[in-house]
């Protein structure tokens, strides 16, 4: 996506995104994202019991750790393309910069049948919302979460997840 190149460019110039040759770290960051979005899941599906905290609680977690299970994820992403990033909006800088095909790239992997392996701007959105979402839950004291909001997070973490995972294993 065009319109993250000069912030890609910035964030290099500042170190906030570094070129990287520790390619043994994708699949550490992977599993790391994998079983994120795993503790996720349970936090999401946990069902307090008397004597602990109330059920917004929880959600407040799983909403958190779903949004980090897309962040370590994306470090894998991105550290296919030889580049390390160094915190939240640098990692979707480079994501959107570095992971989301151009048209041309596109209709070389659809000409190859490897659409599949096509990651979407779509995926660089949820990030973003995931990103948004996680920040209110920590940083707010009175935002609460419905069931629907809850669900929508978790699975956009779903998504993001399976399809970076899709990816890096024909990488």
């Amino acid at each position: 996506m065009e319109k993250y190149k000069p912030q890609f460019e910035e964030c290099v110039k500042n170190k906030r995104i570094t070129l990287s040759k520790e390619f043994f770290k994708i699949r550490l960051f992977l599993k790391k994202g994998e079983n994120s979005l795993l503790i996720a899941k349970h936090i999401k599906e946990f069902k307090p019991g008397r004597g602990e905290p109330e059920k917004s609680y929880w959600n407040y977690w799983a909403i958190t750790i779903s949004y980090y299970a897309m962040l370590y994820t994306a470090k894998s992403l991105i550290l296919t393309k030889g580049y390390e990033v160094h915190d939240h909006d640098a990692a979707q800088i480079a994501l959107g910069w570095l992971c989301v095909p151009s048209q041309i790239e596109k209709e070389d992997l659809e000409l190859l049948n490897q659409a599949h392996k096509i990651f979407e701007d779509e995926y660089v959105k949820y990030f973003e919302e995931a990103k948004i979402e996680s920040h209110i839950a920590r940083y707010s004291a009175i935002k609460s979460y419905t069931q629907r909001q809850l669900d929508e997070i978790f699975e956009n973490a779903r998504k993001f997840v399976s399809k970076a995972a899709l990816i890096l294993e024909e990488g």
